[in-house]
């Protein structure tokens, strides 16, 4: 295995043209990760050191995942790249409706990908400039036991911070675009892949620590064992696709009439990605940062119900990642409008009218591939969030006290705490960085196949295909 990892990054080099757009690509990540340490003017780091420690698990700490620990130390990168995916998602939605004519733009080609883009950025700008006036002066009025956040807030802190988080967003951006363009793999992802593995070597010392007699042994080996199954899974699904077979009408080239082969059109597992994990957690985050805006007791309520293992929780948890897997499916995907284009291309499937029958039959498809995609997405992230913070089984009505008292005389009460142990790779995490490696490593495999090479892997280790689940 260690052979053919080496022949394959000597394969890698070997190609002038991929070595630069790799060495690029580094190059670009370097830079990206040596903003974490310059700070925004005027915030006192030592006291929002001690603050993180209170308000990591809101939404805040949602938004530090995707900026690589920036926003943790509110630097200039400290916004992310957050602002750029989520006006990204709402011009896609906004293209779905045809809002102001969006799908007419999106239709021109090249043209109307450009404008598209330049759109996207303009907007970006706009949530640059509402998100840092907001962190602004939510520092002003923060404080630790040590003394305030900032020490000397007012008008010109809000327009230096502001100024600088906004600027930081849209060089992020800058780099994001280059490495797509002149590196390899989508840079957007790749930042932040690099901003969730930079923190992985800390997190196993940490895991490390905790191994202090054979009972805190075993569990640390039981949860490395199910992040490896956990990402075994993710490979498996993420690879998955279904393949709808389809024929082509024979057409005339020429004065000949020529039969074209047979097709097919790929339908992947999980067509939503990380996205409704992303939303879940975002809007399930929201009472937990409102509550450092003020403290009111119904939301302290709120807050009890949505912490981390109580069945409201969970089940709320469960309810808005299939809720959001379907929305979002079914924006990005109009199978009336596939099977539209099958008709103008000549192309049908084999027992199935070309038209509406085609277009109901891809629906009836893609129910079944999203609800499979849903509860692979519900088990990935449940999984390792129940090992680490447990299930609070004494909140279940009816049934809990009774499932409390025998936990606990069974020795089983980790059931509820879960192992007290914190690993760095949650479901969301664990799904960007197995999905981000997979498609980098497929892009550098098709670079290496197209100057007649074997794949990233060599001829032993075979090449990175597709496989079928459904």
């Amino acid at each position: 295995m260690f052979e053919s990892f080496i022949n394959a990054v000597r394969n890698l080099f070997n190609v002038p043209e991929l070595r630069k757009r790799v060495l690029f690509t580094l190059g670009m990540l370097m830079i990206y990760r040596a903003g974490i340490h310059i700070p925004v003017p005027g915030v006192d780091q030592e006291a929002l050191k001690q603050l993180w420690g209170q308000i990591g698990g809101n939404l805040f700490g949602v938004m530090d995942l995707f900026s690589g620990g920036n926003l943790r130390r509110i630097s200039i990168f400290a916004l992310g790249i957050m602002p750029y995916i989520t006006a990204s998602i709402i011009l896609q939605l906004m293209t779905s409706i045809d809002f102001m004519g969006l799908k007419k733009v999106q239709e021109e080609g090249e043209l109307g990908r450009r404008k598209i883009t330049q759109y996207t950025r303009y907007l970006t700008v706009v949530l640059c400039l509402i998100q840092g006036i907001g962190i602004s002066f939510w520092l002003q009025r923060q404080h630790a036991s040590i003394g305030p956040l900032v020490p000397n807030g007012g008008f010109w802190f809000v327009f230096i911070a502001t100024l600088t988080m906004m600027t930081g967003t849209m060089f992020i951006m800058w780099i994001g675009e280059q490495i797509t363009e002149r590196g390899v793999g989508n840079g957007i992802s790749l930042l932040i892949f690099a901003g969730i593995v930079v923190g992985l070597p800390n997190a196993v010392r940490q895991l490390a620590n905790r191994i202090t007699d054979p009972l805190s042994a075993i569990g640390v080996i039981a949860l490395i064992v199910v992040m490896i199954l956990v990402t075994a899974g993710i490979v498996f699904f993420e690879r998955g696709t279904r393949k709808v077979p389809t024929n082509h009408t024979r057409r005339m080239v020429g004065r000949q009439m020529v039969a074209t082969a047979s097709s097919h059109l790929p339908l992947k597992v999980n067509i939503a990605g990380v996205i409704p994990v992303i939303f879940a957690s975002s809007v399930l985050a929201i009472p937990q940062t409102l509550s450092t805006f003020g403290s009111w007791p119904w939301l302290q309520k709120v807050n009890q119900w949505l912490g981390g293992g109580h069945p409201i929780y969970e089940t709320l948890f469960v309810a808005l990642i299939i809720l959001f897997a379907f929305f979002y499916v079914s924006i990005v995907f109009n199978a009336d409008e596939v099977a539209e284009n099958l008709r103008k291309q000549g192309a049908f499937i084999p027992g199935i009218r070309p038209g509406k029958r085609t277009g109901d039959y891809l629906n009836s498809i893609l129910v079944r591939l999203t609800t499979v995609g849903a509860i692979y997405l519900v088990v990935v992230c449940l999984i390792p969030q129940l090992m680490i913070s447990g299930f609070k089984v004494q909140y279940l009505p009816l049934i809990g006290p009774w499932l409390d008292s025998f936990l606990q005389s069974t020795g089983l009460e980790w059931v509820m705490t879960g192992l007290g142990y914190t690993f760095y790779f949650g479901g969301t995490s664990l799904l960007i960085v197995v999905g981000v490696a997979m498609d980098t490593i497929s892009q550098i495999e098709a670079q290496l196949v197209m100057r007649h090479y074997d794949g990233f892997l060599g001829p032993r280790g075979g090449r990175l295909r597709g496989r079928r689940v459904a």
